[in-house]
């Protein structure tokens, strides 16, 4: 059984780095927006690449307030969200596992 619990607790872990991974490149792409940057540039189109698949459904679904964007916030909140409750559920069924 403890296998099974080192098993969930190592995925939690990698869980919970890509996540933070995550909710950095969502920052990068919130300060590339605000500097209007080249959209050829590498970084730029990995950022672009990376968060659009989550932004833009969030996007068609939210309000327009202008010309801001909630998107990002909201998908920061729904990625604090799994990091708090998924991970945190995997790794205190790790423990009660082991």
């Amino acid at each position: 059984m403890f296998i099974f619990a080192n098993l969930l607790g190592a995925i939690a872990q990698v869980l919970d780095y890509i996540l933070w991974a995550y909710l950095w490149i969502l920052i990068g792409r919130v300060v590339v927006s605000f500097f209007n940057a080249d959209e050829q540039n590498p970084i730029v189109r990995f950022l672009y690449a990376a968060t659009e698949p989550v932004l833009a459904p969030l996007r068609r679904r939210l309000p327009c307030f202008g010309d801001f964007d909630f998107s990002p916030i909201v998908a920061w909140l729904a990625v604090i969200f799994l990091k708090r409750f998924l991970v945190g559920s995997l790794y205190e069924l790790a423990r009660r596992l082991s």
